[in-house]
């Protein structure tokens, strides 16, 4: 087969037996997974706001 052979039909990457449902599901689950998890937010209702400290 030569290279102007080849130009014209388009090469298709594709896994035999595999849905692209199941392909993308599991490109979102490695996403979760590798995703490292959120820093805790501070706590602010420890204090009431109409409490003050006495100085």
């Amino acid at each position: 087969m030569s290279a102007t052979e080849s130009k014209g039909q388009p090469q298709r990457c594709a896994v035999a037996g595999v849905s692209m449902r199941d392909l993308l599901a599991a490109g979102e689950a490695a996403a979760l997974l590798s995703t490292p998890p959120r820093a805790p937010e501070p706590e602010l209702s420890r204090r009431d706001p109409g409490h003050r400290e006495a100085a």
